[in-house]
């Protein structure tokens, strides 16, 4: 199990917090998901002032996305952008990434976990930049992202 903060990463960006509530094991590491924070926010001309990813269970994802935009249904990642300015380019928010949906994606879709965590942590991040992905063309975009900044973990 990956214990956080990894102290490599924290001298990377000291404004990432992972935490892991579910008690599930997180088979990647902090400094993965650093580093791809940091290309986003060159890439994006965004800084990412404060982020928190949050781990939770299958009843934690329901209850949030019950609690906060009605819904009743298991999904991987609820974004909330947190700063009182959209327009701002200094980004706060939360991440709450629900970590059995996503190792049980890994399996459904044939891919290694790690990578299928890193990309819903991606995906969230893109979403706090301002990117949907509510229409086929927005999706398509948003894939497109997530391929392109897990491709710079690569050596």
């Amino acid at each position: 199990m990956t214990k956080f903060p990894d102290p490599e990463s924290t001298e990377l960006h000291s404004n990432l917090e992972i935490f892991n509530p579910s008690g599930h094991d997180l088979p990647f590491q902090e400094s993965s998901i650093a580093s791809i924070l940091k290309h986003i926010e060159e890439k994006e001309s965004v800084q990412f002032h404060s982020v928190e990813l949050v781990f939770t269970d299958e009843t934690g994802i329901i209850d949030i996305n019950s609690e906060y935009l009605n819904r009743e249904y298991v999904t991987d990642i609820i974004s909330f952008r947190l700063d009182d300015d959209s327009t701002d380019q200094s980004i706060e928010g939360t991440l709450y990434c629900c970590a059995p949906r996503i190792a049980e994606q890994s399996e459904d879709f044939d891919s290694d976990p790690e990578t299928e965590f890193l990309r819903i942590a991606v995906h969230g991040l893109l979403h706090l930049v301002g990117y949907n992905d509510q229409s086929d063309e927005e999706k398509e975009i948003m894939t497109f992202l997530e391929d392109h900044y897990l491709k710079t973990l690569s050596p």
